[in-house]
């Protein structure tokens, strides 16, 4: 690889930038920090790992530098999104596919999951039916990129619809029933499928084509960086341990509708799946090891990204000490001014960006 030139500018001469990304809603979503964070992507790299890519916004920001992006998450519902918004070249929902994704439920009972767990939780019955019947068709879409984009829309029109956009928590009606709170969400009391013939535009309109080749992966990223080669660029995002949200806990219902699982046992009060996913950041036992696996596993990636925050577990000299033997390391410094979901990210708190050079 040549000599890395990282770019000055914030790539205002690619003919993609005008492209938008859905904005998302989506605690951690490092959406608001892209500007930030693709100052320090090198100018000549051509091959981006976005290797923990929740919302999807850097990966696709990336798509729009013209840089093929390998995408991946372990959750299937960000997967979904990557494959819809970064693989995905020109297919978008047509109105005959949103007719086929409205149609009555194609098997009532196999598809009654939503009614079942979720009627008067977070959605009242006729929502949750409406749910179970969209679930069903999608299996009659014409191929893989419209039925990703159906998932995403859908799962992003489930989130406008609940008061914090999470579902970590049981008081979605109880909000949706206060005139204070609607007024200032009228999605509450919206339903979900006019919801969902809002944001499709939006999401159809993200459809391009950037030139490259470009894949999504819902994959371990243990498993996934073996097999991954002539990648310049390796940007990392994972679960900020002890400071951000449990993910799986706060979006375990998009989780379960993507899936559709029928075989988990459903606990607590938001009837979150169980067991959960394990991601290997999760904890303050396993954090340490699998910060040394991942940097182990990347050696052949020449350029690393490290989105971190000041608060979380390990600090962030214990991290510099585990890159120094594979890295030259700096760190730059963004400064909260207000809270943005997670002690990780309250006023006075930190976003840290870790720029890792051969």
């Amino acid at each position: 690889m040549n000599p890395i030139i990282v770019q000055p500018s914030l790539f205002e001469d690619y003919k993609f930038m005008d492209i938008q990304f859905p904005k998302p809603q989506y605690l951690g979503a490092k959406y608001v920090h892209g500007d930030w964070i693709a100052q320090h992507i090198p100018e000549n790299s051509n091959t981006i790992l976005d290797a923990f890519s929740g919302s999807q916004s850097i990966g696709f920001l990336c798509k729009k530098m013209g840089k093929s992006v390998i995408s991946n998450d372990f959750l299937l519902f960000n997967s979904e999104i990557g494959k819809a918004l970064i693989e995905n070249k020109n297919t978008i929902l047509t109105n005959d596919d949103i007719n086929i994704l409205f149609s009555p439920n194609s098997d009532n009972n196999k598809y009654n999951l939503m009614e079942r767990l979720f009627t008067d939780l977070f959605f009242i019955r006729e929502e949750t039916r409406f749910l179970d019947a969209f679930r069903s068709n999608i299996n009659f879409l014409e191929n893989k990129y419209k039925k990703a984009l159906a998932f995403s829309v859908i799962n992003r029109a489930m989130t406008r619809k609940v008061t914090m956009g999470h579902f970590a928590h049981t008081q979605a009606l109880v909000y949706a029933s206060n005139p204070e709170r609607v007024k200032r969400n009228r999605s509450l009391i919206r339903s979900i499928k006019d919801i969902f013939l809002e944001l499709v535009s939006e999401y159809n309109n993200a459809v391009f084509d950037n030139g490259t080749n470009c894949v999504a992966y819902n994959e371990n990223i243990f498993e996934l960086l073996p097999s991954l080669y002539d990648v310049d660029v390796a940007y990392f995002d994972p679960p900020y341990c002890d400071s951000h949200a449990d993910y799986q806990s706060f979006y375990h219902l998009l989780e379960t509708y993507t899936h559709y699982w029928k075989d988990k046992e459903f606990i607590n009060g938001t009837k979150r799946y169980s067991p959960k996913k394990e991601s290997g950041f999760d904890t303050k036992k396993e954090i340490i090891n699998s910060f040394k696996l991942l940097f182990k596993l990347s050696q052949n990636i020449p350029y690393w990204l490290i989105s971190y925050n000041d608060r979380s577990y390990p600090t962030i000299e214990t991290l510099m000490e585990l890159i120094s033997p594979y890295r030259e390391v700096t760190v730059e410094r963004k400064i909260y001014q207000s809270g943005r979901g997670g002690r990780g990210s309250v006023a006075g708190s930190s976003e840290i960006l870790i720029i890792c050079k051969p």
